[in-house]
């Protein structure tokens, strides 16, 4: 039984892990796709599913995910989005779930908008 949970718990950190670099992604991933048209085009459909999570009443299946295996592994999942969960308690222990709603949107809406620039900018040259 403690192996098993054991194994859980490890795999719910491994979501967790996934997760933050599915975020750091969205985040950043402007920058790791120059002249790489594949990777632009997953980093834009990333953006918008980033957008649409945080708008809509969307889970996220890595929370799910996350969350099964903490319940499997014996610990009280977490209620939730990913970053009002993990990253408003660790960088904004006072943000309302708004406010961080909307930041990572504008972040989002920040990445699409640097890739409209560079679709404007080829466009004329």
């Amino acid at each position: 039984m403690h192996a098993a949970r054991n194994f859980y718990s490890a795999l719910a950190v491994f979501v967790l892990i996934l997760h933050a670099l599915f975020i750091l992604w969205v985040a950043f991933g402007a920058f790791l796709t120059r002249s790489r048209p594949v990777l632009r085009c997953l980093h834009i459909g990333s953006l918008q599913w980033g957008i649409l999570t945080e708008l809509l009443p969307w889970w996220c299946p890595l929370t799910l995910l996350e969350n099964w295996f903490e319940g499997k592994a014996g610990v009280e999942p977490y209620q939730g989005g990913f970053l009002l969960h993990y990253l408003d308690k660790l960088v904004y222990p006072d943000i309302s779930p708004t406010a961080l709603t909307v930041a990572g949107v504008i972040v989002c809406l920040l990445n699409l908008a640097f890739y409209g620039r560079q679709m404007w900018v080829a466009r004329f040259r």
